[in-house]
């Protein structure tokens, strides 16, 4: 099967021996697994965080975001059926989407929105399997509840940022403040429900006090977290909550202290990396995703369709997500 993979680490995009284009035999599914062909595939940081330092001595298929139809069940399978449209997140100790044939445990599979076409509804697993889980699981947000409570999500105009400032505006009763420094992404988070985007380029609390909220209850770091740290501790309330997904050097907790400040991480791959007993909530909500999308409560977040599924498109991808002035999610379509 064709696939793209990388053999070394730490080639910048433009090179052309960062991402190649190999033949590589077909894989076998285990008891639990999908083997899905695949048709459309969308690009996230952890793609480039993987390339530039993950060293590896065999060819390395990134891609986690993947659209297609199962193609083959393995013998313990009972969600899925040979036929079934499906979109997914993949996990990050298997080899990953960017080939023609896939391998994915069912467990974190969801029926594909029925409504959105294949590069569509690429855009979304990842990143909102990603916001789900921070709104709801780690922050503890109730559906339809947080009335009277705020959420600041700095970096709302990237691909997480795009998906929840959907859910928060949809399922919560929360004020929805989103951080944007360009025209573009502003726009972008407005267009998506937030009630109020601010520039992270100034000072958090300067611009939280020109739209009249000295404060916030909670807040979603989904970038450059360690560059707004102190920042963000003093825009949260007392006892406020902050969730963060990105990968600062390091994270003193001590000045959340005095404000009893509760600091929650967020990885989506956690329950797939380490089979947790409730792995397969992420299948569950999925699902529930799709239904939502196809009643027309919440959007697809794709921004860019850069082509084919070839070596070419990746690392023009991968290129742009480094640049730091991607907007929702780019997609690519096809082998």
């Amino acid at each position: 099967m064709k696939a793209i993979a990388y053999t070394r680490n730490g080639l910048p995009a433009d090179d052309p021996q960062s991402l190649q284009e190999l033949d590589l035999p077909t894989p076998e599914p285990g008891p639990r697994d999908l083997l899905v062909t695949v048709r459309a595939v969308s690009v996230n940081p952890v793609d480039t965080k993987v390339r530039m330092n993950a060293p590896t001595d065999a060819p390395h298929v990134l891609g986690w975001d993947a659209v297609g139809t199962v193609t083959a069940i393995g013998s313990a399978v009972t969600l899925f059926k040979p036929g079934d449209d499906v979109y997914y997140a993949g996990t990050l100790n298997r080899p990953g989407s960017n080939a023609q044939l896939h391998l994915v445990d069912e467990r974190i599979v969801g029926a594909k929105p029925r409504t959105l076409s294949d590069a569509q509804a690429a855009a979304l697993p990842l990143t909102t399997i990603t916001a789900w889980e921070l709104l709801f699981d780690r922050l503890g947000v109730p559906e339809g509840g947080g009335a009277g409570q705020s959420l600041l999500i700095v970096g709302a105009g990237g691909g997480v940022g795009s998906i929840l400032v959907q859910l928060a505006r949809k399922l919560t009763r929360l004020t929805v403040i989103g951080t944007a420094s360009r025209a573009q992404t502003r726009q972008w988070a407005l267009d998506l429900g937030a009630h109020h985007v601010i520039d992270h380029g100034k000072p958090l609390a300067d611009e939280l006090a020109r739209i009249g909220l000295p404060h916030v209850d909670m807040v979603a770091s989904l970038t450059h977290t360690s560059e707004h740290y102190a920042q963000i501790v003093q825009a949260l309330a007392p006892q406020g909550k902050l969730a963060l997904i990105d990968d600062p050097a390091t994270l003193d907790a001590v000045p959340l202290k005095s404000k009893s400040i509760s600091l929650h991480w967020e990885l989506m791959f956690t329950r797939p990396l380490f089979e947790t007993a409730d792995m397969a909530r992420q299948h569950e909500l999925l699902d529930r995703v799709s239904r939502l999308v196809d009643e027309g409560v919440l959007v697809t977040t794709q921004s860019d369709h850069y082509g084919k599924i070839t070596a070419a498109n990746l690392r023009r991808a991968h290129a742009m997500l480094e640049s730091h002035r991607a907007r929702g999610k780019i997609v690519l379509e096809g082998f």
